[in-house]
């Protein structure tokens, strides 16, 4: 594949992965504050479904074209500006992981909660902090990738 246009969909993948996460986190956090349960719902409903539809794909194709991208180039994964990029996109795809699992979790206690009638169980609350302590984790590594990409530093 020319490099050219790898490279393009590696950047156009890189932007996708983190403008719909760090925008699912500011109207998903945005929603949680009002404890409109309905609003939640209908906000981390759309969030799941985002991450399904737009993240999970990128994270996949960030990995394939940053990997072909060593190929083509030739760089190697013991400088250290590489070493570091893919160590911090495990570090944040290893939080984001979780994270899926807990939006996934606290969508079926809205859910249910909306079918009932009731108030959200203590436990939504707990995933809610969870969510927020490996998304406050991810964030910072996925901008140091982006550092990373830009800078080539020969040392980090």
């Amino acid at each position: 594949m020319d490099y050219l246009l790898l490279k393009w969909i590696h950047i156009v993948s890189s932007t996708i992965l983190f403008g719909t996460g760090i925008g699912s986190a500011f109207y998903m956090f945005v929603a949680n504050r009002s404890r409109d349960t309905a609003a939640i719902y209908f906000v981390v409903r759309h969030v799941v479904w985002a991450d399904w539809i737009f993240t999970t794909p990128a994270v996949i194709i960030q990995l394939a074209t940053g990997l072909a991208l060593v190929e083509v180039t030739g760089a190697s994964f013991e400088d250290a500006w590489l070493f570091w990029g893919v160590t911090l996109y495990f570090f944040a795809g290893a939080c984001w992981l979780p994270v899926v699992w807990l939006q996934i979790r606290m969508c079926a206690d809205l859910r249910d909660c909306l079918e009932d009638q009731t108030v959200l169980p203590a436990r939504y609350w707990r995933y809610e902090r969870w969510w927020i302590v490996l998304g406050s984790l991810a964030f910072p590594a996925v901008l140091l990738v982006f550092y990373l990409m830009v800078f080539r530093p020969l040392a980090f």
